[in-house]
């Protein structure tokens, strides 16, 4: 295995050479490499541009791509992405320890920071935030559809100045599907599609109606999917602590979506959207029984039901009028969402009462959104875009149970109901001088948490607000078709959480207590992104370079306190840590007729913390990775290999910890897929990933496992499997 400097070296000197292995003519360039030149984002400035044309790095995935490499949920989505992953640990965990493996897919890391630090919108509307409290631990993935997604976008970098809260990372935006999608400049439209996954022997269903008359369109879909454990290479199959087969599971997920639109007249509509996810799971955990069941409260049995649960109901204006003198672009959305996740917990012990625990963390959000754009003609061409938003969360959480720890009293509350409000405006500027672009951007944001009292038992509930000026500034020069070099500077930052300022617990014969912090100040990032992109006959290629610097890392520290029933411990969430990544992505694509197509790619990121002057290595951030693609397509059938390599974890870039941390060796995996039209309206996608059963563990997914640990093949990827999906568009 190349070692990283080698492996970066050869890819940059292949970048520079693939331009003399082109021999097609540009003017007879294949469709499918003028597409991609036409590719358009929205999410990078909050208005239609070209992906080629924008100051950052942006990735678009298409509803066809998301289709034909058979993603099931957003950890397959991101499955080819050089520098985003999701964390979906193994569901192995306990009544009191390791809850994160129960979240689920946890959410998007981007260039090395994930979980809430990173903004995820459906149709410009915020996914609940997840959430841990000791074995209580929510996700974000869980909480989407993969099958009613039109496209999928990828910001990296701050993004708060577009906005607001939330992206310190970058932000990922889902646009679900349109009855124009469906309908597809017909009066009548509809789709099915039959799937089935062998990782999770699990079975989907969707199908999908669209109708126009008049001046209406309208549309529903609905998924039905039912599907088991996660396999991994483990082949222990224990019931006990020493299993590293996964745990048996049961899930099922029901999706729906439907939407209305309605022509007011040739440059306004309105638009209507219910959306519903319910997923549940029910998981027998083998791996939480005891090694030897007869020792006083051993676990014997260990079983849990999840449920998860996303509902918004959304109306949107639109107004496109290019002759307008003033505002030719207008949008306003006005919704409603409520997002649920219940844990239950059944535990029966040797010679113990059976505990159980049923916890809930619940999101009610309301708001409204408003963004108009100008167009000004003069020396220079300049597009305005302009607007505001409002939102409002009503946050709470509660654990319930029998046989409560120690000094707990059930039901109790680990934070307060909390009112959580965001609210910002921002203006933008896209200014052309010839072949170069400026684009300016301010947004100030204000936050405030109004706590409730109500049924709260821990210390006093605070009140917390404050208020944040994010700027950026972007360039674009197009100074040739081959060089067109780019650069960003942006600020980020993240507002604290209800739960970070009235986190309040007390065990006070345990000697330990937490208290509120109403003096939090929101997490900042400051980023410099240079890149450079280009496209020669059929080779197109982005090579990009940057450096995050974040700083009032919000951590629960202890800050006080000796242990003792009259002077406990006291933990309390403070400003404290600093980070810094900065890495080297570069991309290629090359086409090499009307049929072949080549893709290549590496990520190199190096990421530090820093906590009380202390420095050590960011355990977020994901080792070397190097994608090269093979793609043979001739619009009826095709067929196309990736193969992914990712370096080893070196012990060195891993922060110390009270036990020293597994470090996984580096790893190759390939993945084969094959699709064939054999009428225009029918479609079937193969897929078989890990084509060469390679046994290998995903850093995303088992940092902070110790290496001393008997089940690391607990944690390891799934060996070969198979995806396959059938689709007839009436």
């Amino acid at each position: 295995m190349l070692s990283k400097k080698r492996a970066f070296l050869y890819l940059l000197a292949l970048g520079t050479q693939l331009p003399r292995l082109v021999v097609a003519d540009p003017d007879t360039a294949p469709v499918s490499s003028v597409n991609k030149l036409e590719e358009v984002t929205v999410s990078a400035t909050r208005t239609a541009r070209r992906t080629d044309d924008v100051p950052a790095s942006v990735t678009v995935i298409g509803a066809q791509t998301i289709e034909r490499e058979g993603a099931r949920d957003i950890k397959d989505l991101f499955r080819n992405e050089l520098d985003v992953s999701v964390r979906a640990a193994p569901t192995r965990f306990g009544m009191g320890g390791n809850s994160g493996a129960r979240a689920g897919s946890q959410g998007v890391n981007i260039r090395g920071l994930g979980g809430n630090q990173v903004l995820m919108l459906v149709d410009g509307i915020r996914i609940p935030n997840g959430f841990n409290f000791g074995a209580f631990a929510t996700g974000r993935g869980d909480f989407l559809d993969i099958d009613g997604l039109k496209s999928v976008e990828v910001l990296r970098g701050p993004a708060s100045t577009q906005y607001g809260s939330d992206g310190l990372a970058g932000a990922v935006s889902f646009r679900t599907l349109d009855p124009s999608d469906v309908l597809k400049a017909q009066p009548l439209g509809a789709f099915s599609r039959l799937s089935y996954a062998s990782i999770d022997q699990s079975a989907a269903g969707t199908v999908a109606v669209a109708g126009q008359r008049e001046a209406w369109q309208g549309m529903i879909l609905a998924t039905y999917r039912l599907g088991h454990e996660t396999a991994t290479h483990g082949n222990d199959a224990s019931q006990n602590i020493m299993r590293t087969q996964s745990n048996p599971a049961n899930y099922q997920n029901r999706y729906l979506l439907g939407k209305t639109v309605y022509a007011l007249n040739a440059t306004q509509q309105l638009a209507f959207t219910v959306e519903s996810q319910n997923r549940t799971q029910a998981t027998e955990v083998l791996s939480a029984r005891a090694l030897r069941p007869t020792i006083p409260r051993a676990t014997l049995d260990f079983d849990t039901r999840d449920h998860i649960q996303r509902d918004r109901i959304s109306l949107e204006h639109r107004l496109t009028d290019i002759n307008a003198s003033w505002i030719q672009g207008a949008e306003t959305r006005v919704y409603w969402q409520d997002g649920r996740v219940n844990q239950y917990t059944e535990e029966s012990r040797f010679r113990s009462p059976k505990r159980t625990r049923d916890n809930t963390y619940r999101t009610h959000l309301i708001g409204l959104a408003s963004q108009f754009e100008t167009n000004l003609s003069g020396l220079i061409g300049q597009k305005l875009t302009y607007g505001f938003d409002w939102s409002q969360a009503q946050v709470s959480g509660l654990r319930d149970g029998t046989s409560p720890p120690y000094g707990e009293v059930f039901p109790v509350k680990p934070f307060p109901d909390s009112r959580y409000t965001q609210g910002g405006i921002f203006a933008q500027s896209e200014m052309e001088f010839g072949s170069f672009s400026v684009i300016p951007g301010l947004r100030a944001d204000y936050y405030r948490i109004s706590p409730s009292s109500h049924a709260y038992v821990g210390s006093s509930p605070q009140a917390s607000q404050g208020q944040a000026i994010t700027p950026r500034l972007g360039a674009v020069w197009r100074l040739a078709p081959s060089f067109s070099p780019y650069a960003q500077l942006a600020r980020g930052f993240r507002a604290p959480t209800p739960e970070q300022v009235n986190n309040g617990f007390s065990n006070l014969a345990a000697g330990y207590t937490s208290v509120g912090n109403a003096q939090l100040q929101p997490e900042y990032a400051d980023s410099i992104e240079l890149g450079v992109r280009g496209a020669y006959q059929g080779f197109r290629y982005t090579l990009s370079g940057f450096d995050n610097r974040y700083r009032n890392f919000i951590s629960q520290e202890r800050v006080g306190g000796r242990g003792r029933p009259t002077d406990p411990f006291v933990y309390q969430y403070v400003n404290l840590s600093t980070a810094r990544i900065r890495g080297v992505v570069l991309s290629t694509d090359l086409t090499i007729d009307s049929h072949w197509s080549v893709q290549a790619g590496i990520a190199y990121l190096q990421g530090t913390s820093a906590l009380n002057g202390r420095q050590q290595p960011l355990d977020s951030v994901e080792p070397l990775k190097t994608i090269v693609g093979l793609n043979y397509d001739t619009g009826q059938w095709g067929a196309r290999a990736t193969v992914t390599l990712s370096a080893a974890k070196s012990a060195a870039d891993i922060a110390e910890a009270a036990e020293k941390q597994f470090a996984p060796g580096a790893n190759t995996v390939l993945d084969l897929g094959w699709f064939w039209k054999p009428t225009r309206a029918l479609t079937l996608n193969v897929n078989i990933n890990n084509a060469l059963d390679a046994k290998y563990w995903r850093w995303s997914d088992m940092r902070g496992l110790e290496e001393t640990s008997p089940v690391k093949d607990a944690y390891t990827a799934a060996g070969r499997n198979i995806q396959l999906s059938l689709r007839y568009d009436y």
